[in-house]
């Protein structure tokens, strides 16, 4: 069984010692993970190295950054969505254990209409073209992290006061539902289709937690040789409830190989 997780985890220095602990007890065999905020030569590799893994970083100062972490060998990196000029680490992408994978931390967009919300569109425009070639490859192909987008009001607390707005805006959507139509699985929704309350992230403020006001913006898309080999996957909410929890939950997802 390969277990992979992806986690915004909202500052790997800050989240270290929950990092390390989660690790520790988890043990996942990949961990995609987004919002890094730190340099690749500040990231705490050697503390994350002494638990066994190995580790691609795209880092950028106090914002974004993903990286990736696995107990196995990472191979044929590719760093950034190619074709796209981007400044922001946002996107990094390797093969491990004869499995693509990539995390991914969409832009939020901050308000519709905005600069940053076109920007939001651009960057999942080319996400789709990159997806669309990865899908040609025939082989498996996880695609995880932050979307920043709730695909359906099934994965908001309360859809009428996020109607139209961000991270739930039509356009949004559509953008998420052309990277199923390519062949993308959904994996949560495959195998929890109607479940409620399945939410990835709470705010820090108005008690988002504590009330349950989440939304689910995190996902595992899988493309078909990857959903055929899917056994299971959760949202580990225990650690959002930690302190100095980031606002995010990590998605985990088992995959008989």
């Amino acid at each position: 069984m390969l277990t992979i997780a992806t986690w915004n985890i909202n500052s790997v220095r800050s989240r270290l010692p929950l990092l390390l602990s989660w690790l520790r007890v988890k043990a996942p065999d990949i961990v995609l993970l987004q919002e890094t905020k730190a340099m690749n030569d500040q990231f705490p590799r050697e503390a994350i190295e002494d638990l066994g893994y190995n580790i691609s970083i795209y880092g950028q100062k106090s914002y974004n950054g993903v990286a990736i972490l696995s107990k196995f060998p990472i191979e044929d990196v590719t760093i950034g969505i190619p074709g796209f000029e981007d400044e922001q680490a946002r996107y990094l992408e390797a093969v491990v254990k004869d499995v693509r994978v990539a995390s991914v931390y969409v832009p939020n967009g901050m308000e519709v209409g905005s600069d940053k919300y076109a920007y939001k569109l651009d960057f999942l425009r080319y996400l789709y073209a990159h997806t669309h070639t990865l899908l040609t490859y025939d082989e498996a192909f996880i695609l995880g992290g932050d979307f920043n987008i709730a695909p359906s009001d099934l994965d908001v607390y309360d859809p009428q006061e996020w109607h139209e707005k961000i991270l739930c805006s039509t356009p949004e959507r559509e953008a998420f539902r052309s990277l199923l139509y390519l062949g993308l699985t959904d994996a949560l929704r495959a195998l929890y289709p109607q479940e409620k309350e399945l939410y990835t992230w709470w705010d820090y403020q108005r008690g988002a937690w504590q009330n349950n006001y989440g939304l689910r913006i995190d996902h595992f898309l899988l493309s078909p040789q990857a959903a055929d080999r899917l056994k299971d996957v959760s949202v580990d909410k225990q650690v959002r409830d930690v302190e100095k929890a980031s606002d995010h939950a990590p998605v985990v997802c088992q995959l008989e190989i």
